[in-house]
């Protein structure tokens, strides 16, 4: 018998483990780590100065920017709910070309790595429909759903690395150290709770974002001088 273990009520077998953690891991070629959802602007505008300011940042990202919609997107596509729209709903929910280009080049990076390491007919096909446009969100949830990868520890892995991408921005950015960083991660977790609990309600007629300030310090990245990242 496969070996399993029980998270949050849900049974979850050893292989679909390994598949997700493969995925989350930064050794999965993505490239999240050029991006910086415009931490990067904050930072130089001094909006980002210290452990606090970065927590703060990431958790309104969680809970009332991005976070908030790709969390319900990708819980939409592990349903296997109106796919096709939830692809035009994710393209059409990006406030910025900087954060369009990072979600769909992560996206596109992710749909193609998985076809060729883990190979999924349904999502093969998804991918192909599609190709250029699907963001991470989306095209993580399919292919966690059509693999057989419950919803939950999905969801949760998916916000811990995008929380993870962030904190490690931050770190190089501030700059902080490691220990401050991780004393970041560790102090998102009932964030990401949250955010979680928050998607799986969502209903997408009705959802939307409330951190204008997100997106203004992704326009004012596009023209900043001087850059390490790509948002």
């Amino acid at each position: 018998m496969a070996s399993t273990i029980a998270i949050r009520a849900t049974t979850t077998r050893m292989i679909d483990l390994f598949r997700l953690l493969t995925w989350l891991s930064p050794a999965y070629p993505v490239g999240g780590f050029s991006y910086s959802h415009g931490l990067e602007m904050a930072v130089e505008e001094g909006a980002v100065s210290d452990r606090a300011a970065l927590q703060s940042y990431i958790e309104t990202v969680l809970l009332a920017g991005t976070g908030r919609v790709d969390a319900a997107l990708l819980v939409a596509a592990h349903r296997g709910d109106r796919l096709d729209d939830v692809v035009d709903l994710a393209q059409a929910w990006r406030g910025t070309a900087e954060t369009a280009l990072e979600a769909t080049q992560q996206g596109g990076s992710f749909a193609s790595i998985t076809c060729a390491a883990w190979p999924e007919p349904r999502f093969a096909a998804f991918a192909a429909r599609h190709h250029g446009r699907l963001t991470h969100a989306v095209a993580f949830g399919a292919a966690a759903g059509w693999h057989g990868i419950a919803l939950r520890p999905a969801l949760v892995g998916w916000l811990s690395g995008f929380a993870a991408s962030l904190v490690s921005a931050g770190v190089r950015l501030v700059p902080l150290g490691q220990t401050d960083g991780q004393r970041v991660t560790a102090a998102l977790f009932p964030i990401i709770e949250a955010a979680a609990d928050a998607a799986e309600a969502a209903d997408l007629d009705t959802l939307g974002t409330a951190a204008p300030m997100l997106d203004q310090f992704s326009l004012r990245h596009e023209t900043q001088y001087t850059r390490l990242f790509r948002s």
